[in-house]
């Protein structure tokens, strides 16, 4: 019956569109036939419509379609806002793929065995309470149960299904999606979830919502970090947006992400996020360059006697750098005691205890945090870096004192302190002090019983971090001796520095002066060449003898860079406060200005 004064099959006649070939192709007929919001509650004269194949009967006051039993061909049905209390009451169409039994009163879900063509089904606002019936639902990708009564996720166990909506349940876990392998929406959105548990190990999950629920902790997110496909999360009114560094916190730890609480993820707020959580080393060493600068700036301006060597060459210094532990301070000390008349140690501050066997002002300056964070705040660091959690800096006016008397600075650093001291004006030769066998290195540490073993694991770790460096960045070191034999070490690198100070013409060993093409490690026979690991780029060849001195002085002699054809500056300018917290001018090589390096 129908509510518009017509007779039905006018009303039917009225609805029926989209004229074409029968399922069995031997005769035009109408396909669709639409009678929404007309106000039905009996329609059984539908059984004569055999040929349909999309029924929409939505906004109705309908019962009973056991009329859809006559209806073999039928593959859409839309039966929402209905007042149906069961739903397929009826015979299954073979091919029946779309049905939508949203608003209605249905309180249970039966088994759905004879539907093997379903492939989306919807049954949101309902009074459902327990998902069931749907285990041998071959084909179904598209399941939404949103505002029904359902507690728990349950029988979905290796179903099909792309795309699964249950908001506005009761749902307070997120587990017993495990089955769910080609899950990739989800929306659970509106429930009682404090967990991301059981989210984890969707590889073509993309998009998650939970907004509206009890998600409190960042640590939840460890859940889905490694979800690699996922692309759009929302998390919006749950306890964890309140959270300091929230926005960028969660961009970090899911970099993959393009959509956040409906907005869009700028490229520029990942970089601020990997900045600012786990920045790349060259933005560290960037960052404590800046720092240094800035606040050396405040401080009263005067020439540093390490800037006036000579008007056509940098200060002399000698950087060793290799893994912790591997006996780079110790040459340090025996290379100032062999070549007294021309090096001097420079002891680095740091905010950690001394060793077993070390001494304040002879192999650091031990100091606490907040002597050392006055120090970096009145401008005496010219580099500083973080190892082990605790804080390094190579202080300036160690470095003045050893310049005043004529002498070149010689002093060790990790490689993040190397990064912090190529951001500034000085030009060091760096040598690269590298244990080749890492099992024999491992040991000696742990013979040592100074450090725990996630200490010596890290340290092993680094030793082909430092190699890889060296391998990526031709020319970042000037040389590279094994110290697998310490005694054998020093020797190789005592012959260097000879040949450094021009007390001896360059030999014909196995290594350790940058060249274009490939060297060897010290200690490596010629048939044992290993990866070019000391290259310098074509075009920046360094000059043997830019480091050389003159005996009892640490100024080069008036012989020293013949090849140079201009000197590198380096000046701050007072161009701008905020400039000069973030820039430094490096003047170009070819220049004629040939003044001292200023701060």
């Amino acid at each position: 019956t129908s509510g518009s004064g017509h007779g039905p099959w006018h009303a039917i006649a009225e609805a029926l569109h989209k004229l074409g070939r029968s399922a069995p192709g031997t005769q035009y007929v109408y396909l669709d036939l639409s009678l929404s919001n007309q106000s039905l509650s009996d329609i059984n004269i539908l059984c004569n419509y055999v040929y349909l194949e999309k029924l929409d009967l939505s906004y109705n006051k309908i019962h009973d379609l056991s009329c859809v039993t006559y209806m073999p061909h039928l593959l859409e049905l839309d039966a929402s806002h209905n007042e149906l209390t069961t739903y397929f009451g009826f015979k299954p169409p073979k091919n029946l793929q779309v049905v939508n039994f949203s608003y209605n009163m249905i309180t249970k879900m039966t088994d759905l065995s004879a539907y093997q063509s379903l492939r989306k089904l919807i049954l949101d606002n309902n009074n459902i309470e327990k998902i069931q019936g749907l285990e041998r639902c071959c084909s179904l990708t598209f399941l939404s149960l949103a505002s029904n009564k359902i507690t728990e996720i349950r029988g979905l166990k290796n179903l099909p299904i792309k795309t699964l909506c249950l908001n506005s349940n009761q749902i307070g876990k997120a587990v017993g999606l495990e089955d769910l392998k080609t899950l990739q929406k989800l929306d659970l959105s509106d429930n009682q979830i404090r967990s991301l548990e059981g989210l984890e190990e969707h590889d073509l999950l993309e998009e998650i919502n939970l907004e509206n629920n009890q998600v409190a902790e960042l640590s939840e997110l460890e859940y889905i970090e490694a979800l690699p496909l996922l692309r759009v999360l929302n998390l919006l009114n749950n306890p964890v947006q309140e959270h300091k560094d929230y926005w960028l916190l969660v961009i970090f730890m899911l970099l993959r992400l393009t959509e956040l609480d409906h907005k869009k993820i700028t490229v520029q707020e990942k970089v601020a996020a990997v900045n600012k959580f786990d920045p790349p080393p060259e933005v560290v060493a960037a960052q404590n360059h800046m720092t240094h600068v800035m606040y050396s700036m405040m401080q009263p301006q005067r020439i540093f006697d390490s800037t006036l060597p000579s008007l056509d060459a940098p200060y002399p210094m000698l950087v060793l750098t290799g893994p912790l532990a591997c006996g780079k301070r110790e040459l340090c000390h025996r290379l100032c005691r062999k070549f007294n008349n021309y090096f001097r140690y420079s002891p680095c501050h740091t905010t950690r205890t001394a060793y077993f066997g070390e001494e304040n002002r002879l192999d650091y300056y031990f100091v606490s945090q907040e002597e050392f964070d006055k120090m970096m705040t009145t401008g005496k660091f010219i580099a500083t870096f973080k190892y082990n959690d605790f804080h390094y800096g190579l202080g300036r006016d160690t470095i003045e004192s050893i310049a005043r008397e004529g002498l070149a600075t010689c002093v060790h650093l990790e490689i993040e302190g190397v990064r912090s001291l190529k951001n500034s004006y000085f030009e060091p030769r760096y040598i690269l002090l590298i244990p080749m066998n890492k099992e024999k290195y491992g040991g000696q540490l742990r013979r040592m019983g100074l450090f725990s073993r996630a200490e010596i694991d890290e340290a092993v770790h680094r030793v082909d971090m430092y190699i890889k460096v060296n391998l990526d960045f031709p020319g970042f070191f000037d040389a590279v001796i094994s110290v697998d034999d310490y005694d054998e070490a020093f020797t190789k690198l005592s012959l260097l520095i000879e040949e450094f100070l021009g007390l001896k013409p360059p030999s014909e060993s196995e290594v350790v002066v940058p060249t274009p093409h490939r060297v060897h490690l010290s200690g490596i026979k010629d048939e044992q060449t290993v990866p070019p690991i000391v290259n310098q780029q074509p075009g920046n060849e360094m000059p043997l003898d830019i480091f050389v001195f003159v005996a009892g002085r640490g100024i080069p002699s008036e012989s020293v860079s013949k090849t140079k054809t201009a000197v590198y500056g380096l000046a701050y300018f007072h161009i701008l406060l905020d400039g000069l917290c973030r820039k430094t001018m490096y003047l170009h090589p070819q220049t004629e200005w040939e003044g001292v390096h200023l701060q």
